[in-house]
């Protein structure tokens, strides 16, 4: 029996109107190659609580207009700021080490994280017509509550670093490292770039492949040539795929069921 096609998942994180001229450079970047929108955006509702996405508003007609296209929309959070006290020697180094400030899910409780991402729900819902795929936190960090959160908010889809998963069953449906590039210091633009030559030189095929851009990647020119470089070398051989793909069949949204939409 024939393997499966290896499939290739791209994202666009931090989705804003505080960064709406690099999100756009961005989709011109990962669609290079692609027949119709096959990536995600990861939505910020009110990034650092000084962009927020409102209704009627230019931006919001944009998530819409980019939803209709095909695009899989995902709540990134709600302000992409990690505001709380980590206790234990490893929530600190997560929260310090693994991002800037920015894992807002790392430390909250159940309570705290499922009224955020009900209101994240709730708003990208009401600005693009139709569910959201899913649930991604920022820097792709959850603590506890937030785990359990996921679960009870009865979101489809969840990710991080290595995994895609379902949270209702807990089901792993997509396994692997996710691709992504740093450009806050030189030593971690330099990492990144290390790390996504690798990849192309030696980056096992698998069933599901991730990789994920941030606006802040277009502000360094080698960081922007090695994503192109990147997503042409994982797309040789593969598929671009959308995240909705990996959705369970029974339950599935009927605005998001069918796979070839757009």
């Amino acid at each position: 029996m024939a393997r499966p096609e290896p499939s290739l998942l791209v994202s666009i994180h931090d989705v804003s109107p505080k960064f709406e001229s690099a999100v756009d450079r961005l989709a011109d970047l990962v669609s290079r190659g692609m027949d119709s929108p096959r990536y995600a955006m990861l939505v910020v509702p009110d990034h650092w609580g000084d962009a927020p996405i409102r209704a009627g508003t230019p931006f919001a007609s944009r998530l819409r207009g980019w939803s209709d296209a095909g695009i899989d929309m995902f709540v990134h959070g709600w302000f992409h700021l990690d505001r709380s006290d980590h206790s234990g020697a490893l929530a600190k180094f997560k929260a310090t080490r693994m991002t800037a400030g920015e894992g807002e899910f790392l430390g909250l409780d159940h309570a705290a994280a499922r009224a955020r991402m009900a209101d994240g729900r709730k708003l990208i819902e009401d600005v693009i017509g139709r569910a959201p795929v899913g649930f991604i936190a920022p820097a792709w960090l959850y603590g506890d509550g937030a785990r359990a959160a996921l679960a009870d908010e009865g979101f489809a889809l969840a990710e991080d670093h290595m995994r895609v998963w379902r949270p209702a069953t807990g089901e792993v449906v997509a396994k692997g490292p996710v691709i992504t590039w740093a450009s806050r210091s030189r030593w971690r633009i330099a990492s990144s770039l290390a790390v996504a030559a690798l990849a192309r030189a030696a980056l096992p095929r698998k069933p599901w492949m991730r990789l994920a851009v941030h606006p802040g990647d277009t502000n360094v020119t080698a960081l922007t040539d090695s994503i192109a470089r990147t997503i042409a070398s994982l797309s040789r051989g593969a598929r671009f795929a959308r995240y909705r793909e990996l959705l369970p069949a029974v339950g599935m949204p009927a605005d998001l069921s069918n796979g070839d939409r757009g």
